[in-house]
């Protein structure tokens, strides 16, 4: 084999080494393909398709298998997120209170939309959800797995201020 080809599979080797852990982890098992992913996504932030191409062979499964199991399941995610996942709630107490306010101010903080919803410098993904489950705290938002309840547009952009602070030093 030509050295060209030998340094090609080295980089690849390199290049999915923590993904091979995961899978050695997991002992290459198919019925595992939920963890592995989660655990994936936890090393990326996101399922990037290579990643998940190079896991349907090693499991010998077919890549739309994979594919299909990853567009599934809403915590699985195909685009590279930010740093920062705030989680805006849609749910019918928050947006009573006002979430639609802090979304738009959170959009506009950010210079994001609903399509493009991660910063350029891959800080902050901004998605809405459906519901978080903290009504009593309406409206609500997480910033990764942070709880902030009652927050208004100023208390967001507040929040958001702080994290680019803190980002800085």
């Amino acid at each position: 084999m030509c050295s060209s080809c030998c340094n090609a599979q080295q980089e690849q080797v390199r290049r999915f080494e923590k993904v091979c852990r995961i899978l050695d982890k997991h002992q290459h098992n198919p019925s595992r393909l939920i963890p592995i992913l989660q655990e994936v996504q936890k090393e990326y932030r996101y399922l990037p398709e290579e990643v998940m191409a190079f896991i349907a062979t090693s499991l010998g499964v077919s890549p739309a298998k994979v594919y299909g199991v990853a567009s599934f399941y809403a915590n699985f995610a195909l685009k590279p997120k930010g740093k920062y996942v705030i989680h805006i709630c849609e749910g019918t107490a928050c947006h009573v209170k006002g979430s639609g306010k802090i979304k738009d101010a959170l959009f506009k903080k950010l210079n994001v939309t609903a399509e493009n919803n991660t910063t350029p410098d891959m800080l902050f993904t901004v998605q809405p959800v459906s519901c978080l489950g903290a009504c009593g705290l309406a409206p609500v938002m997480t910033v990764n797995e942070e709880v902030h309840g009652q927050v208004t547009p100023e208390a967001a952009m507040a929040i958001i201020d702080e994290i680019i602070k803190k980002e800085r030093n």
